[in-house]
């Protein structure tokens, strides 16, 4: 059993409020939800209202998979928000 996990580090400068940013969150936390089978939450910074932080992972038997899953939600969530990517981190175990 190979579990892959990601977190990405995103900054939404338009966002003035922790209302906005819940609703920034959980639009892209339900779209990943509905297109991969992935577990994915925010993990950090809750109550900076410009800093996004959300992990995700996916179990899978092999590590090939679990690479492409990994890219496949960081590209995603790329294309699916107007928030800049900071940074990302991955791991496999």
């Amino acid at each position: 059993m190979i579990i892959g996990a990601g977190k990405v580090y995103l900054y939404a400068d338009w966002v003035h409020s922790l209302k906005e940013k819940r609703m920034v969150v959980k639009s892209i936390i339900d779209r990943v939800k509905n297109k991969y089978n992935v577990s994915i939450a925010e993990i950090e910074n809750l109550d900076m209202h410009k800093s996004i932080v959300i992990g995700f992972a996916c179990v899978s038997n092999s590590v090939r998979q679990s690479n492409s899953c990994i890219q496949n939600v960081v590209d995603y969530i790329e294309q699916n928000t107007d928030a800049v990517i900071e940074k990302i981190e991955t791991e496999l175990l």
